[in-house]
């Protein structure tokens, strides 16, 4: 097979343009502005309220801003899980926390997802430790090196 080479075959002639009408262009951007026009735009507001003065406009914003959050506190329950949740961990006998604490279940972000809104004080009792204590605690903990990679 040959190789192609643009030089060894001949060009085609020009075609002739032909002259564009009388006034084409001067009458183009007229035409291209015409099609291209934004359609009328309906107002945003209603004319009652464009006509308010700015303070009742800017009180009703906000008295529609403060009824949307208190709608959406009344409907979305406030602070009842957190509460029913710190109850619910009041309950859990001392002797079954300190099983789970001390068994080898790994503590992972899910754990620690949901803080209690108060204190429980179920740790007064047992934890008193120094800061010797904490480091040499920190100290035995294994080490993953491929998880701190």
């Amino acid at each position: 097979m040959t190789p192609f080479r643009l030089d060894q075959h001949p060009r085609r002639g020009s075609q002739p343009l032909s002259v564009p009408p009388a006034g084409y262009f001067e009458q183009l951007p007229t035409r291209v502005m015409a099609q291209v026009a934004a359609p009328a735009r309906r107002p945003l507001l209603p004319d009652w309220l464009r006509q308010a003065p700015a303070y009742v406009r800017t009180g009703l914003a906000s008295a529609l801003l403060l009824g949307t959050f208190a709608a959406s506190l009344w409907l979305g329950g406030g602070a009842a899980p957190r509460a029913a949740t710190a109850a619910s961990l009041d309950g859990v006998p001392q002797e079954e926390l300190l099983d789970y604490l001390a068994s080898d279940a790994r503590l992972d972000m899910t754990d620690l997802a949901e803080l209690p809104a108060r204190p429980l004080g179920i740790t007064t009792h047992y934890l008193h430790p120094s800061a010797p204590e904490l480091t040499d605690a920190l100290d035995a903990q294994p080490i993953d090196e491929a998880a701190l990679l």
